[in-house]
């Protein structure tokens, strides 16, 4: 009867499993976008890096004012993108936590269920610093009054 219900016990592993392995497939896709703003906010540094030595005044000091705001960007993206990672790591922790409990015959569900609810810790850290993130890049991308055109 012993090994009759080994293949039970992994096939139960694995269904307990793949919960954790669809949030890391949705975490990487949290990754790939923060990574796609991170890249956009550094090539707009570098464009405005090559103009701001012809400018002067006025818009010199609104490019020095982007420049605060674009870095302020990057450190709450990085800091997203750190607290995202680190959740998937947790993630990866939890599933292998799943499988090696079993094989040693130990029982992880306290150390599992505390890897999980801190995994969702950082990723809930994650998904606000994106929002954060998300409002500092609507002040920098709003458009000035004076650029748009009214209608009277």
């Amino acid at each position: 009867m012993q090994t009759a219900a080994a293949p039970a016990d992994i096939a139960h592993t694995i269904q307990l499993a793949v919960a954790p392995v669809f949030l890391l497939a949705g975490i990487g896709q949290i990754l790939n976008v923060l990574a796609s703003r991170l890249v956009r906010v550094v090539d707009r540094a570098r464009a405005l890096e090559e103009v701001i030595g012809t400018l002067s005044g006025t818009e010199r000091a609104r490019i020095v004012e982007e420049f605060r705001l674009l870095d302020g960007r990057m450190r709450v993206a990085n800091a997203s993108v750190f607290a995202c990672t680190a959740s998937a790591v947790l993630v990866c922790f939890t599933v292998a936590g799943l499988f090696i409990g079993p094989l040693l015959g130990m029982n992880f569900v306290r150390a599992i269920a505390t890897l999980f609810i801190l995994s969702m810790a950082l990723l809930v850290l994650g998904l606000l610093l994106f929002v954060v993130e998300v409002r500092i890049a609507i002040r920098v991308t709003s458009i000035r009054g004076e650029l748009m055109e009214h209608d009277r």
